[in-house]
């Protein structure tokens, strides 16, 4: 009588659980559909070139008047782009994981953590525009192609760092009219 009990038991506790919820992973996005460049000029005394930074977005992530970000998405932002002019040129941009590269024109700083404070390359995801997880960039390659319309194409193939030891590749892309922000 015992056992019998003892199942029925087993059988009505099994019962009211509720079946796990499994929490689904996301992986990053592959196409951005909105991307600002900013022109913050020869900013570094030590280094002979001009300097840009990225700011792309996803479907679904949209500014407001104060550039606050709106919605749910993500955020590449690339801060530091060497470039031999004014703005991005045509041509390859290579980020080495390395504290002291060499800076060349042609090259942009891998993603840092400065006291809780990302810069370099990273990525940020925003749910309801609240931020929600920040991804630095450790290295990549980023290819800057102007097309016969006038619009620009950029082509990232960058390497980061999952659970403090495998090295994941991300291979994102824009197509469209790259806008321009001014310093203010």
């Amino acid at each position: 009588m015992k056992k019998i009990v003892y199942i029925l038991i087993l059988l009505i506790g099994l019962s009211a659980c509720k079946k796990a919820k499994y929490i689904q992973v996301h992986s990053f996005p592959e196409v951005y559909v909105l991307a600002y460049e900013q022109d913050h000029g020869r900013c570094y005394d030590s280094v002979p070139f001009g300097v840009v930074s990225l700011d792309l977005y996803s479907e679904g992530l949209t500014l407001d008047t104060n550039r606050r970000m709106q919605g749910s998405g993500y955020n590449l932002y690339l801060s530091d782009i060497f470039v031999p002019g004014d703005t991005l040129a045509s041509g390859e941009y290579k980020s080495f994981n390395s504290k002291h590269s060499t800076l060349n024109s042609y090259t942009f700083l891998p993603g840092r953590d400065y006291d809780g404070t990302p810069n370099g390359a990273y990525l940020l995801t925003i749910d309801q525009g609240k931020l929600q997880s920040v991804q630095l960039i450790d290295s990549g390659y980023m290819t800057v192609r102007d097309t016969t319309n006038g619009l620009t194409n950029l082509q990232f193939t960058l390497y980061y760092t999952k659970d403090g030891q495998t090295v994941t590749t991300y291979t994102p892309h824009f197509q469209g009219a790259l806008q321009s922000w001014q310093n203010k």
